[in-house]
């Protein structure tokens, strides 16, 4: 079997499952496991998350979804050589990929056409059930079974370690202009590691907050995860958004409860390591229980 991922996060999976040795493209963002970045991109975007500031890129995502340009290409010749049987692509987000549709028009030109696999996922237990999707697909279903199996005995840990603890109130920042609450399964990680998410909606799409609402919510803990962002591009702009009057009266900032995690290894994408996520939250949220689960260099203050 060759199989194409057009998505991180399905990258992650397949790895996951034993099967880097039948990937044969990936996608621009793909870059985990490392060896992820040793195969053939397939796919590459219109924006420079290196070079522009957040509000730039989102003019730039807006531009493209308006139809003024394209936000994505797939690179039709080398889909040619290396003649994936399994496309792997996503429903979920305009932004992060290119959509299941023009993935599939795309790829009418291969003769045969490859099977196209679309995961769009907003809880846990859909990318659990997804992971279990990619395997049976990829005649891993064992291992996807497994994978899901170790993942679940982790978040059980994680909620014995934290039950009887008081829930500090949680805002978690996905975009930082405009900015942006979390949606989809971080609300829910967030709740399974300890915490109340005050403004993200667990299931729904991330959304546009304003500054008096995070103010009126006044979070006891403030976790930047700019989606596609390291550490150290979040804290790039992170002066911007201090200088801000309204940043400055939280109580988050107040109490030095601000954190800046990775938010494509932890939080952003749909993949295994969003039990890692949650166990980093539960490590931020109650050190005194959960400090031992941060991974090293996940978080900073």
């Amino acid at each position: 079997m060759r199989i194409c991922s057009l998505l991180p996060s399905a990258t992650e999976i397949l790895f996951a499952l034993g099967l880097g040795d039948a990937v044969v493209a990936v996608s621009h963002e793909c870059d985990y496991p490392p060896e992820a970045r040793s195969k053939p991109v397939a796919i590459r975007t219109s924006v420079d998350q290196a070079r522009q500031t957040s509000g730039q890129i989102d003019d730039a995502v807006r531009q493209a979804l308006a139809g003024r340009t394209r936000l994505y290409a797939l690179d039709a010749g080398l889909l040619q050589r290396v003649r994936p049987d399994v496309v792997v692509t996503q429903e979920l987000c305009p932004v992060c990929a290119m959509g299941a549709a023009d993935v599939r028009e795309a790829l009418a030109a291969l003769d045969p056409p490859p099977r196209v696999i679309s995961l769009h996922p907003h809880t846990l237990e859909d990318v659990f059930q997804e992971i279990r999707i990619l395997g049976h697909a990829t005649n891993r279903s064992r291992e996807a079974w497994q994978l899901v199996s170790a993942g679940a005995t982790r978040l059980e840990r994680v909620r014995s370690l934290v039950d009887g603890a008081a829930r500090p109130g949680v805002f978690c920042l996905e975009w930082l202009d405009p900015l942006m609450a979390t949606g989809h399964w971080v609300p829910e990680m967030v709740g399974l590691a300890g915490g109340r998410e005050l403004l993200g909606r667990a299931g729904q799409p991330s959304a546009v907050v304003t500054a008096e609402a995070i103010s009126a919510a006044a979070p006891e803990v403030l976790v930047l995860m700019p989606c596609g962002f390291p550490i150290s591009r979040t804290r790039e702009e992170l002066p911007v958004l201090a200088a801000q009057p309204w940043w400055q009266g939280l109580p988050a900032v107040r109490t030095g409860r601000v954190h800046l995690v990775d938010g494509p290894a932890y939080f952003n994408r749909s993949g295994p390591r969003l039990v890692d996520g949650v166990e980093l939250l539960a490590g931020l949220l109650h050190p005194g229980r959960c400090g031992e689960l941060v991974p090293l260099g996940a978080a900073e203050l």
